[in-house]
């Protein structure tokens, strides 16, 4: 079959524009920045988001053994979280405009990443893994997917029925922070096709920071602080990684990256309009990254997409 599979790792897109989109409605009430500018981005996002469901859908109603390949791959096999991660973000997103359509999309979302992740971590439970498969892909399913239904709960004005979810990706991330961790100071170093899913090792601390803001809009627990400075650590050592990092051509996959800088730059911008004097510090430098970043990203994204066939023909 000559054809291009499309991945569900390509909805790691609609993560890195709708956070940014976030950031920039958030931009609004700390700098007094146009609101046409965050409203344009979670757009984008929405419609990047609805033509990669379509696709991805279509795909696997006319070839399932794509979708059944996908799923039972050690590495990629966790990456069809991002079908319920990227819906429960897009409920953020609509949500000033419709309640109802954002509560359709939340339960759509949870639906998914319950029955995925209670899917993949029976599988996983069941031994007959390589540890050289260990790769931060694996806490789309537990962490990402936990973290982002407590914040769309929390959005939704149902924080209880959030911190369950919250409990839920906290200890799922613990226990598989040390995993992967050691994974990564295996002699037998991440293969170059697969460093760019380094990223995602980026992504925990400020998404649960950012779920935290959810549930509990305003406030500046330490404990939050904490994560946040985590996350920020991480990002620094992603920095001083670049080269070996970037080593990888330029492919989609580098949206991994973009999860936890956006959820960093929503994180410091909420924290600064709480009155965090290190988040009014912090909060300019991190966001102008934030842009720049993303929209490398988008440029050579859709560059490839004008100039060979990003998407496949089905």
């Amino acid at each position: 079959m000559a054809r291009s599979p499309l991945p569900a790792s390509f909805f790691g897109m609609v993560l890195g524009l709708s956070g940014l989109g976030q950031a920039w409605r958030l931009s609004v009430l700390l700098w007094g920045m146009p609101s046409s500018i965050g409203e344009g981005l979670l757009l984008l996002s929405a419609l990047v988001w609805a033509v990669l469901l379509v696709v991805y859908v279509t795909q696997a109603i006319r070839y399932p053994e794509v979708v059944h390949k996908e799923f039972q791959h050690p590495v990629q096999g966790s990456t069809p979280a991002l079908l319920g991660v990227s819906t429960l973000l897009i409920v953020l997103a609509v949500l000033p405009y419709s309640r109802s359509l954002a509560w359709i999309l939340a339960v759509a979302g949870i639906i998914w990443h319950l029955a995925f992740s209670l899917w993949h971590t029976g599988a996983l439970w069941q031994g007959g893994r390589d540890n050289l498969d260990t790769a931060p892909t694996l806490y789309l399913p537990t962490v990402a997917g936990n973290f982002t239904s407590a914040a769309a709960l929390g959005g939704l004005g149902h924080p209880d029925w959030g911190w369950l979810f919250l409990g839920a990706g906290i200890f799922s991330w613990l226990a598989l922070e040390s995993l992967i961790i050691q994974r990564l100071w295996h002699p037998q170093a991440m293969p170059l096709p697969q460093r760019p899913l380094i990223g995602i090792q980026f992504a925990p601390p400020v998404v649960c920071a950012m779920a935290w803001l959810m549930l509990d809009p305003g406030t500046t627990d330490h404990w939050l602080l904490m994560l946040w400075g985590y996350g920020l650590f991480q990002l620094l050592l992603g920095l001083r990684l670049g080269p070996w990092l970037g080593a990888q051509p330029f492919s989609p996959s580098y949206w991994a990256y973009t999860f936890g800088i956006a959820a960093a730059t929503v994180c410091g911008l909420k924290l600064a309009l709480a009155g965090v004097g290190a988040a009014q510090v912090l909060a300019i430098p991190i966001f102008v990254g934030a842009n720049l970043f993303i929209v490398y990203l988008s440029l050579r994204t859709a560059w490839r997409a004008i100039n060979s066939e990003l998407l496949p023909n089905i």
